[in-house]
């Protein structure tokens, strides 16, 4: 969801090129639906300046590196919790001058947190959230009172999908 989110952000940005890159061939039509190119990591497009990586997976994160041109940068994405990451930080990484940045979504980073107040940031959020584009994302609506089967049918692989709406209207 994370990963097709940012898509669906940067689609908006006149850039050289866009590929939502994914093991599950199955999100194909979330990107076709956000109009943003999709690819399994055998076809995706080398050379990148800039990869935003989501998966929260070892492999994910190497072929990210995998991806990157000559000095460019990787953002990565994905939360870990307490599993441990393997990186090939050998092969090309110093030879090609790779930056890796970590991203934090509770802090806007010291840098750039004097140029919005976070109302002005919460705004633009929600301004951001009025493209339709962001409903490709939603897969299914689940009312409160099954959330309890809904947790069991995610964590079996049962219930797929990327993002899921919990309506609380049903909890009344």
């Amino acid at each position: 969801m994370v990963g097709c989110a940012v898509a669906a952000l940067l689609r908006r940005h006149p850039l050289d090129r866009l590929e939502l890159v994914d093991v599950d061939g199955s999100r194909r039509g979330t990107a076709d639906r956000l109009g943003v190119p999709f690819c399994l990591p055998k076809d995706a497009a080398g050379d990148c300046d800039l990869v935003f990586h989501c998966s929260a997976t070892s492999e994910g994160l190497n072929t990210g590196l995998q991806l990157l041109g000559e000095e460019a940068d990787l953002v990565e994405l994905s939360w870990y919790g307490n599993t441990r990451v393997q990186v090939d930080l050998g092969s090309g990484f110093h030879a090609r001058r790779l930056r890796l940045r970590a991203s934090q979504v509770g802090a806007v980073s010291q840098a750039r947190r004097a140029r919005r107040t976070p109302a002005q940031r919460l705004a633009l959020a929600l301004n951001l959230l009025r493209d339709p584009a962001f409903d490709a994302l939603i897969e299914t609506h689940l009312p409160f009172t099954e959330l309890p089967d809904a947790f069991r049918r995610l964590a079996t692989g049962e219930l797929r999908g990327s993002c899921h709406v919990v309506d609380y209207g049903s909890a009344r």
